[in-house]
């Protein structure tokens, strides 16, 4: 049966066929949303597909993600980056550092330092190796999920609960659910090919990209085990979910976001969102239609998909590879973290809860990568270890690997506001975790 579809002008044209809405979107669906197990690992299919691909490609994956981060550095210097701005130039350096960096690990030369547990195998086995496959593959993925009307269907039925409460569009909810299911990566490349086709201004991009872009439920599950937590998994997960999801509520009518310009990239009209006149259902299907009838083909979508996923990944890799490491060592070898920590003791010492200025230190590591807080407080007492624990998530923002990647896409947010809201967010989630977890334990 074909679709009646309607255009902006009123007039009726005859639709396609409605079956890549219904095929695509649910592969989409499935790739991204449904925890299946395989091989004894219960993971989304992206990620079973990115850690099938690591297997294959066996001992020349280190060279990969290696040629990966090379070519990450080597173009902003063929495009002259450096000359656009000052962060630009400083990207740049990060850029080269990284590759330095990521020579000296994978060919075993340099400092002993490199080599420890904590520096050069965590940062390049545990990021840069995954990110190098799962941000391409997940580009595949998303072509079935974005472009043949399941996000305009979403963002229609969502539009009363986004909207209000978080000034977003409901096709934000789609953002949300990838990072939790995802990880930040994933969700961070549909707010930026979203953002580029003119769905979200500036400001909507800003609040899920600092919002919603946290960490998967996967890696949640890797810091309840860090903290030993995972006897009360369904609680911290439920709790770190909605105090995420408050917080950025909360911060989105906060300065400098709720100060963030409206405009529409490379000044688009924007798509503005549908006013809805009798059934919401109805409208939501009104607007996949018109949506599945502009799509472009299957392999033409994935095609732009994997050619903006690639883009992201060389543009992440050296400047994450060389950032984690700097901040790392600002966190062992410098009392820096100890200074910064200070600004969150007047909300930390507010409350009764023991080891006050571990759990401040904690809170102020968070900026440099979302996994240190957890080694850090590993032996603390409960009620701190389940803090920690939600702070690290509702944090979203950390210089090892979420600012690098939000720098690499077209929203350009500069790295003090990135710094402000990541202020704003962890003094929010103290605020409300901490009496929680008092009450608990």
């Amino acid at each position: 049966m074909k679709a009646e579809q309607s255009t902006q002008d009123g007039k009726h044209i005859q639709g396609k066929q409605m079956w890549q809405f219904w095929v695509y979107s649910t592969l989409g669906i499935i790739c991204f949303f449904i925890p299946l197990r395989l091989n004894g690992n219960e993971t989304i299919l992206v990620d079973h597909a990115h850690l099938s691909f690591r297997a294959l490609m066996g001992e020349a994956m280190p060279y990969l993600a290696l040629l990966m981060i090379l070519v990450g550095a080597i173009l902003p210097l063929k495009r002259q980056d450096y000359r656009k701005s000052v962060t630009d130039a400083i990207l740049v350096i990060f850029k080269i550092l990284g590759a330095v960096i990521g020579v000296m690990y994978v060919f075993k030369i340099g400092p002993a330092i490199l080599f420890n547990d904590n520096y050069g195998p965590f940062l390049f086995d545990k990021l840069m190796m995954p990110l190098s496959v799962l941000i391409p593959i997940g580009a595949v993925a998303l072509s079935l999920l974005v472009g043949y009307g399941l996000l305009e269907f979403i963002g229609v039925l969502m539009q009363p609960i986004m909207r209000p409460i978080f000034k977003t569009p409901g096709k934000s909810a789609i953002d949300a659910v990838a990072s939790f299911v995802g990880s930040y990566s994933l969700g961070l490349l549909i707010t930026n090919r979203v953002y580029k086709d003119g769905m979200y201004n500036k400001k909507e991009a800003v609040i899920i990209a600092t919002g919603f872009s946290t960490v998967s439920a996967t890696f949640m599950v890797i810091i309840a085990r860090t903290l030993d937590l995972m006897d009360h998994w369904n609680l911290y997960f439920w709790l770190c979910l909605i105090i995420t999801f408050a917080v950025t509520a909360i911060s989105a009518h906060l300065p400098p976001i709720s100060k963030e310009s409206t405009e529409y990239y490379q000044g688009q009209q924007g798509e503005q969102e549908v006013a809805v006149e009798g059934s919401r259902f109805m409208a939501a299907w009104q607007e996949a239609k018109k949506q599945s009838h502009q799509s472009l083909p299957l392999f033409q979508n994935i095609w732009v998909n994997i050619k903006e996923g690639l883009e992201m990944t060389i543009a992440i890799l050296p400047s994450i590879l060389s950032i984690g490491f700097i901040g790392l060592l600002l966190a062992d070898y410098t009392p820096v973290i100890d200074w910064l920590s200070y600004i969150f003791y007047p909300i930390v010492y507010l409350f009764p809860i023991s080891d006050q200025a571990l759990l401040a230190k904690a809170s102020a590591i968070s900026i440099i990568e979302m996994f240190l807080p957890s080694l850090l407080a590993a032996k603390a007492a409960i009620a701190v270890r389940f803090v920690v624990a939600i702070t690290s998530v509702s944090a979203i923002i950390f210089f090892s690997a979420l600012v690098p990647c939000i720098l690499a896409t077209e929203i350009k947010i500069p790295v003090w506001k990135l710094v402000v809201i990541w202020f704003i967010r962890v003094a929010l989630t103290l605020l409300i975790a901490i009496p929680i977890s008092l009450l608990i334990f």
